[in-house]
């Protein structure tokens, strides 16, 4: 069981990328107060729960009701996904100022954290390991996402900002791999009807 746990796990923590979105969430969050960046932490992880445990559940209504197919969903998915990563990869640097009463819920819970990549990897991951091992890797994964962002200070010292940016490079990188991916199963899927 541990082993599935571990193997339901690891693409939602590509997915979620935490570490490739501590940069902007830095960036989102310099010159606000210790207690105003819990704050947008706490928002960030109760949004994304929230937004992936309700889409969990109901989207195969929602499928069945707009006549969509997973792999109808794999494919937007992965094209959302692909222009996101390329987006982070070709535009460094970009600083977006949002009210820090809203920053927690969009763009930190959703889309940043839980956003295509998670919802669709989520629904794929439920067909090979189950609804509780996904709905738990999932809990874990934001959840670890809200304690990086806890100690993003920290973090940033350790890694540079450089070493940061170089980092996002990476997950943007790893999240196109994945964005094609989706894709090509979704195509793959939708050849096969």
């Amino acid at each position: 069981m541990l082993k599935n746990i571990f193997l339901a796990f690891i693409p939602i923590f590509v997915a979620v990328d935490a570490l490739g979105v501590l940069p902007i969430f830095i960036s989102l969050t310099s010159g606000l107060e210790r207690k105003e960046i819990n704050r947008i932490v706490f928002q960030s992880m109760l949004t994304g729960l929230f937004l992936s445990i309700a889409f969990i559940f109901l989207s195969k209504a929602i499928f069945k009701f707009l006549g969509i197919t997973m792999a109808d969903f794999m494919v937007a998915g992965g094209a959302i996904l692909f222009s996101i990563a390329i987006i982070d990869i070709v535009s460094p640097g970009k600083k977006r100022r949002i009210p820090s009463n809203e920053l927690g819920a969009v763009p930190l819970g959703t889309p940043l954290i839980v956003g295509p990549a998670v919802l669709t990897t989520s629904l794929i991951i439920i067909t090979e390991y189950g609804l509780y091992l996904t709905l738990i890797s999932l809990i874990i994964n934001v959840l670890l996402a809200g304690v990086i962002f806890s100690l993003s200070g920290a973090l940033i010292r350790i890694i540079g900002n450089s070493g940061a940016r170089a980092l996002s490079k990476v997950t943007s990188l790893l999240l196109a791999a994945i964005a094609v991916m989706l894709i090509r199963k979704g195509i793959l899927q939708l050849i096969s009807l």
